[in-house]
């Protein structure tokens, strides 16, 4: 038996990269796929390659910023097979530029497709979830968002956005039976050509990513809910927000009580090292 037989999984962002290859992945698993993408030649492509591997697939092509868009989405997953279980919040897009040569429309355009249209596609589908008394949702963060990457103060931005979002969603599907989780995956693709090193390329595989992404969606990750996982040429951790020590001063606080205890460690937390991601070199985004 599969682990997702019998289950509808849309998924955002599926006519290329990580997105390809979580819906190849889930259908193989017995899931029916509602694949979207914004160009409709990649999105049947993937559908007809599932299709021809004895799946069930049906694409969903809309550009996922608008909430007409998230609405079309779904309409799309009931028309093909009747609800929606599973959904999978991948679209995404670069504009990867310093803040000084950064273009209010390359920040626009980021933060629509990543955070708006993680709402966007989210609310009407978290809506039918509630309705039918559950589902998974599994929305998409980085590294660059949680731990900021040169360049990338646009997408650093959504990608932060997208992990405050998930994290109070995760409360508000407790009630229904919803669980959220956060994937922070490290991949090559097509959005990332020019950007990675080809060493980095060759580790950093979306097919290194996709078993996380089953491991959240199946049963077999049980009732977890609000956590986030880093994926990446085959290295899986949690990640977890840290708060230091602390320190609480009297009632007459000054500046040298704060230094004082900085000195001593009870405030500022030690320099972590790099993280096994950022091993393989750092991006070429120009200055």
């Amino acid at each position: 038996m599969n682990l997702l037989d019998g289950k509808v999984a849309v998924i955002t962002g599926a006519g290329t990269g990580l997105g390809r290859s979580y819906a190849r992945l889930l259908a193989r698993q017995g899931a029916a796929v509602v694949v979207n993408d914004y160009a409709q030649a990649a999105a049947e492509a993937t559908v007809e390659e599932i299709s021809n591997a004895g799946g069930r697939a049906a694409a969903a092509v809309a550009d996922v910023g608008s909430v007409g868009s998230g609405e079309a989405i779904l309409q799309a997953s009931l028309d093909a097979f009747g609800r929606v279980d599973i959904l999978v919040n991948n679209a995404g897009i670069l504009r990867d530029k310093s803040l000084l040569k950064m273009t209010e429309e390359d920040w626009d355009a980021v933060l629509r497709v990543h955070l708006k249209g993680t709402f966007c596609v989210t609310q009407p589908i978290f809506r039918h979830m509630k309705e039918r008394g559950g589902g998974v949702i599994v929305n998409t963060t980085s590294t660059a968002g949680l731990r900021g990457k040169f360049g990338q103060t646009n997408y650093g931005a959504a990608k932060a956005g997208i992990w405050g979002f998930s994290n109070s969603l995760a409360q508000e599907g407790l009630k229904h039976g919803i669980r959220v989780w956060t994937i922070a995956p490290a991949a090559a693709s097509q959005l990332t050509d020019g950007v990675v090193s080809e060493e980095y390329k060759q580790v950093f595989t979306a097919d290194r990513v996709a078993p996380v992404l089953l491991y959240m969606v199946s049963d077999l990750s049980g009732a977890q809910t609000g956590k986030t996982l880093l994926a990446g040429g085959g290295y899986v951790s949690e990640i977890r927000m840290e708060i230091g020590p602390g320190f609480v001063p009297g009632e007459q606080f000054t500046v040298t009580d704060l230094v004082a205890a900085i000195d001593a460690g009870k405030v500022l937390m030690p320099e972590r090292a790099l993280s096994y991601v950022n091993a393989y070199g750092p991006t070429t985004a120009k200055a």
